[in-house]
C-alpha cells in the first residue's frame, strides 16, 4: 500500500482524514492508522491502496504527497544451523 503524507487540522482523527479526504474506511490501511508526523505543523501519514493513492495523487492537491512503502522482510528467510544457535 502507498504511504500519503497529508496536511489536516491540528488533533486530526482518522475519521477526520477520510471526510477530508474523501476517503473511504476500504481505501485505508486502519490497522497502521492515521500517524502524526509533525501534528503542530497539521502533517500526517496514511497508507491507502493504490487506486486511492493514485486518485490522490492526479487531483491536484498539494497538500498531498504520495510514497512507496515497500514491505520490510527478508527474501528468503534467516538460515540458521539448529546445531549451532549462537
Amino acid at each position: 500500500m502507498p504511504l500519503l503524507t497529508v496536511r489536516l487540522p491540528r488533533n486530526a482523527t482518522l475519521a477526520t482524514a477520510l471526510r477530508e479526504l474523501a476517503l473511504t474506511a476500504d481505501e485505508v490501511d486502519t490497522a497502521f492508522g492515521l500517524v502524526a508526523v509533525d501534528p503542530d505543523q497539521g502533517l500526517y501519514a496514511l497508507r491507502v491502496t493504490d487506486a486511492a493513492a493514485a486518485r490522490m495523487s492526479t487531483s491536484g492537491n498539494g497538500d498531498v504527497e504520495v510514497f512507496a512503502d515497500p514491505r520490510v522482510e527478508p527474501i528468503n528467510g534467516p538460515t540458521r544451523d539448529p546445531d549451532n544457535l549462537l
